[in-house]
């Protein structure tokens, strides 16, 4: 089977627009298409369905996708047992727009030569991207780690405090204030759809419940694009962005990134890595990241109580 069409679809699954998925690839857009046609002529089968927006997977779609995951996983695991010391360091970011990406741009920018292979896990649970750390099919994962301890083996460490903002189109009624406290939210919904990972869920549960927020995580996600279009659209939709996440829009939208603080809402995210890895790179990048981190003064932010 082609993996590199396979890698495709999942890419384009991920994103929900072939432009998208062909920039994270670094093809054209053309390409991923022709990827994406020949395997659905091998599988017999029609894997996307087309809309104004972007694509939705059909029900064979969402059927092969987990499989096609797993599949490059071992791919990878394959790669990993026979090139030991000579590959390159693969690090899961989660998603290539979210603070842990920015953090690793950040130290490939310091160290423009090194070899790296940027993993995007954005569907694994924590307990599967721990598993993908414990096998060597990746060297480092981010996750906030809420309710679950590393396994023997694993060593986790907290490097980044992502400081929350709220998104806002330009007719919402804080489209306006220069930043916002937690409190002058409870009477606007907050639209978080598609979250289905029990970390940020039970995180977002706690957040609402410290002060009173409406946070909506109902409902199908339909891609970024849609969700900025509809933000941008609406008097009454407002979003939770982090600080190092990496949005693009159109120009049109005006859309506005307002800080939060009194306190700062913060997600926060540890690093995790085999204690036995002895990849050349990742020590200086733990040092990297432990350098960059810094601890945030009492009553400046808010967390939960199980991040430690």
């Amino acid at each position: 089977m082609d993996l590199d069409a396979m890698r495709t679809f999942v890419a384009v699954a991920e994103a929900g627009q072939f432009q998208a998925a062909a920039d994270e690839l670094e093809v054209t857009q053309q390409a991923a298409s022709k990827r994406v046609a020949a395997l659905e002529r091998d599988l017999g089968v029609r894997l996307f369905a087309r809309l104004a927006r972007g694509v939705r997977l059909t029900v064979d779609g969402q059927a092969l996708l987990p499989h096609a995951r797993e599949l490059l996983r071992a791919a990878e695991r394959v790669r990993a047992a026979v090139t030991p010391g000579r590959r390159a360091l693969r690090v899961d970011v989660v998603g290539k727009r979210i603070a842990p990406a920015s953090a690793l741009h950040d130290f490939y920018r310091q160290r423009p030569g090194i070899e790296l292979d940027v993993v995007t896990l954005a569907h694994a649970d924590a307990a599967a991207a721990l598993a993908e750390v414990a096998a060597g099919a990746v060297d480092a994962t981010f996750r906030s780690l809420r309710e679950i301890d590393p396994p023997r083996g694993l060593r986790a460490s907290r490097v980044i405090d992502d400081r929350h903002e709220l998104l806002v189109g330009p007719r919402h009624p804080l489209a306006g204030a220069g930043s916002v406290r937690p409190a002058d939210l409870a009477p606007h919904p907050i639209w978080m759809p598609g979250v289905t990972d029990p970390e940020p869920l039970g995180y977002y549960a706690e957040l609402a419940a410290a002060f009173g927020l409406r946070i909506d995580t109902s409902g199908p996600s339909f891609g970024v694009e849609a969700m900025l279009a509809e933000i941008a659209g609406s008097a009454r939709l407002a979003t939770f962005v982090g600080a190092g996440t990496r949005y693009l829009w159109p120009e049109s939208y005006d859309l506005r990134r307002i800080p939060i603080a009194g306190p700062a809402p913060v997600y926060p995210l540890k690093v995790i890595w085999r204690a036995d890895n002895r990849h050349p790179v990742l020590a200086d990048f733990l040092d990297f990241l432990h350098t960059r981190h810094r601890s945030a003064p009492p009553g400046e932010v808010w967390t939960p109580a199980w991040a430690g």
